[in-house]
């Protein structure tokens, strides 16, 4: 076995992880929205789940990469230029799927769960579109939803001073449901995140070996040297 199928080998595994990692993440909140019933809907802990990050962002467009990458491995049916050049192609959705995701995340994170919002019990502030993640800007990306005592409206972070910001930033606890919302909603995305940013480098590294492997080549079948 070449470097190259090597690597291809250990990425595809990688990246099947990875998938079912998005996809079990995305699928916690979306669960309990469902098991909670109506007091889910009358105040979510968010609805970027909704969005399907993990599911569709780091699940479904990293499937396709994912499964040529493990049958480009040694002695499968794809172990050729043209299998490394096609896990390499198709690593360029699971890439956009990944971006995607971390997307989602960040915008995720940098909202804080509904209950933080000066909206709280409705999912106005959410709207399921992607100029939203065009209109994010990474300057703007703030945890102060998460370091404050308590979640506050986004007029009254406005008026507040950064010295009493600063002096304000507390770790929540889970002695408060709003801080069981805030840590939650921290923890699911951030996991989501470091999931898109995972992808996005195993697949940058797919695209790199593939084409490696498309031009030098791969080694012969252990049935055609015997």
């Amino acid at each position: 076995m070449t470097c190259c199928e090597g690597w291809t080998s250990c990425n595809g595994f990688s990246l099947l992880i990875l998938i079912i990692l998005g996809v079990v993440i995305n699928c916690i909140p979306l669960g309990i929205s469902l098991v909670e019933g109506d007091s889910a809907s009358q105040n979510p802990i968010s609805c970027y789940e909704w969005w399907l990050p993990g599911i569709i962002g780091a699940g479904a467009l990293a499937i396709p990469a994912t499964t040529m990458s493990l049958a480009s491995r040694k002695r499968a049916c794809c172990n050729n230029r043209t299998g490394m050049f096609l896990s390499s192609l198709l690593s360029v959705i699971t890439i956009i799927g990944a971006v995607y995701c971390m997307l989602v995340s960040l915008q995720a994170l940098s909202q804080g769960p509904l209950i933080c919002s000066s909206q709280a019990n409705s999912t106005v502030s959410c709207e399921f579109s992607l100029k939203n993640l065009s209109d994010f800007h990474p300057e703007s990306f703030s945890l102060q939803w998460f370091f404050q005592d308590s979640c506050v409206s986004p007029t009254d972070l406005k008026n507040s001073s950064i010295s009493d910001i600063i002096n304000n930033w507390s770790v929540p606890n889970s002695n408060s449901e709003e801080d069981r919302h805030r840590i939650f909603h921290f923890s699911v995305f951030l996991c989501l995140l470091l999931v898109g940013i995972l992808e996005l480098l195993f697949g940058l590294s797919q695209i790199l070996i593939g084409f490696l492997g498309c031009l030098c080549g791969v080694s012969k079948r252990r049935s055609q040297i015997v």
